[in-house]
């Protein structure tokens, strides 16, 4: 009995991809195009298909293993002298060669077609759609733009990771997505002349090859799709939106499974086959979103009395204005913070009169430079220090542990025509305050025309907002979650300052405002973080010491 090396096949200029699931195990029986292994790179997911019947000898991968094309999967034992190589394998000695064609670009099922979907996004959940810019039957390129994704922070397209032919578009505009979802299905260059290929192999195998040379001709055509109507009580939206690999889709299509209601035990959330099992036979499914949305459901063990429904046009004359969008998504992110985090603000006023002056005369200096040095620069300066002293502020708790980060990464929040955006300055310690002053005027000038990536975005470990000369005294900013406290200040202002209650003298005042999570910091710990803060602002020199 011959073995045959499965390898993995051309996955176009992916490297290093991460091995998801392994399908199957040593002794197993496989037909001809039945995943063995599947492949998830940050574009899309992708089955290693067998390419002939036979027994699985040694499975040489594992669950996240990194692969490349041409790496090892596993080896088969085949049906004797006809067993030879095809899309993906290599011929193990002494077995008969045979012409193949090359195989197809990357696949998430037989006949080269792959399902594309929506990459890591960063924290973004439930983001909608926009744009919809090709449609079933549409040639498109690598790395051309697919759909439109628009945050309440930023707007991003979901690039083709191959050239082919659209199959199906899965989303509409105004459907909402998150990392995973299902955007197309697309049909590589290979995919095409996946039958004529398998054809030319069974033309050139020399006649004792004949039966392997006709399987694998089989194999190399994509598989009858019966016609038959979707299985009872399943949600097509939910289950094309599902996180799951192609094989464990078709395992839950013959089981008669709705993928929309399956809690997957995979990394982050992805639906297993272990799972689909379970929930043919019984198991526990996820509940639907429907439930959660209930009156009296809630997160974090919270449960609220349903909204009071009022006919105001009872009273008077009024007008009904629909919320825009980003103000649903921001409101729904602002809502979970304030209930979820125990808020307790502190208010103080930091003396920052010389300060101001040392600024003005700055920028005169720099006057030709282009860059104008802000408050808000000197701030996050002065809060990359405070944060150094007091670390548990430069925090995120997560269950019984408190994750203390050894990084500065400061988010300032930008006002823009599509609302309020906190872009992040990184590794803030390690640059001076002219240059971070640059960066904020880069960052600002991408929110403002809704440019910002989102990885321009992440990674904030303690958040600014400034509400600068908009007016005001003190506010109640709110956490921005998993950050443990926020600082937010308001327009300065010259007041009138006693130190030994018999002489005054007018000294111009930042109004400072100290938001933080009661279940990690104490109101100690916050007055003097805020003391210190201030301290820093009235004399920058002290952040030397």
């Amino acid at each position: 009995m011959s073995t045959i090396d499965v390898k993995v096949p051309d996955i176009g200029d992916f490297k290093e991809v991460p091995v998801i699931e392994v399908l199957v195990k040593a002794g197993d029986s496989v037909k001809a195009e039945e995943a063995l292994v599947t492949l998830e790179s940050d574009k899309a997911t992708m089955d290693v298909p067998a390419p002939a019947g036979g027994r699985v000898a040694e499975v040489v991968v594992k669950v996240g293993d990194k692969v490349s094309e041409g790496s090892l999967i596993l080896r088969l034992e085949g049906g004797g002298v006809g067993a030879v190589a095809g899309p993906g394998v290599v011929a193990a000695a002494g077995a008969p060669k045979t012409a193949v064609s090359a195989s197809p670009s990357p696949t998430s099922s037989a006949g080269g077609v792959a399902e594309v979907r929506v990459p890591d996004i960063g924290d973004f959940k439930e983001v909608p759609v926009i744009e919809v810019h090709v449609q079933a039957g549409s040639e498109v390129k690598a790395e051309e733009a697919l759909v439109t994704l628009e945050s309440d922070k930023a707007t991003m397209d979901v690039p083709a990771p191959f050239g082919g032919r659209v199959v199906e578009v899965k989303l509409k505009v105004g459907d909402k997505v998150s990392e995973g979802a299902v955007v197309l299905t697309l049909a590589t260059a290979g995919a095409a002349t996946a039958a004529a290929a398998g054809a030319s192999v069974a033309t050139a195998a020399p006649p004792a090859a004949a039966p392997a040379a006709a399987a694998l001709s089989a194999a190399a055509a994509p598989p009858p799709t019966p016609a038959a109507a979707p299985a009872a009580g399943i949600d097509e939206g939910g289950f094309a939106l599902a996180y799951a690999s192609p094989a464990v889709r078709k395992a839950a299509r013959e089981l008669g499974v709705d993928l929309g209601g399956v809690k997957g035990s995979g990394p982050k959330g992805r639906i297993l086959k272990e799972d689909v099992e379970g929930a043919a036979k019984g198991g526990v499914a996820a509940k639907p979103a429907a439930a959660a949305a209930a009156v009296g459901a809630g997160v974090g063990g919270v449960e609220l009395l349903a909204w009071p429904k009022v006919d105001f046009a009872k009273f008077g004359p009024i007008e009904a204005k629909p919320l825009s969008r980003i103000k649903k998504i921001s409101g729904a992110n602002l809502h979970r913070n304030w209930v979820l985090i125990p808020h307790v603000t502190n208010h103080d006023d930091a003396d920052i009169t010389e300060l101001e002056a040392f600024r003005v005369q700055l920028n005169k200096e720099m006057e030709k430079s282009g860059v104008r040095v802000s408050m808000l620069a000197f701030m996050i300066k002065a809060a990359c220090a405070t944060l150094a002293k007091f670390p548990e502020f430069n925090a995120s708790l997560e269950g019984d542990s408190l994750i203390l980060k050894k990084y500065y990464h400061i988010g300032f929040a930008a006002d823009t025509p599509q609302g309020l955006v906190v872009p992040v300055i990184r590794d803030a310690d390690k640059k001076g305050v002219v240059e971070i002053a640059r960066e904020m005027g880069e960052l600002a000038k991408l929110a403002r025309e809704g440019k910002l990536k989102p990885d321009q975005m992440q990674g904030g470990s303690f958040t600014i907002s400034s509400l600068g000369g908009l007016g005001g005294v003190y506010f109640t900013p709110i956490i921005n979650a998993p950050e443990v406290a926020i600082m937010g200040v308001c327009r300065s202002f010259w007041k009138q300052v006693s130190n030994d209650g018999k002489s005054a003298a007018w000294r111009y005042v930042l109004p400072l405002s100290l938001s933080w999570d009661h279940r990690v910091i104490d109101g100690a710990a916050a007055a003097r973080f805020n003391t210190h803060f201030g301290s820093l602002l009235a004399d920058l020199r002290r952040a030397l010491i």
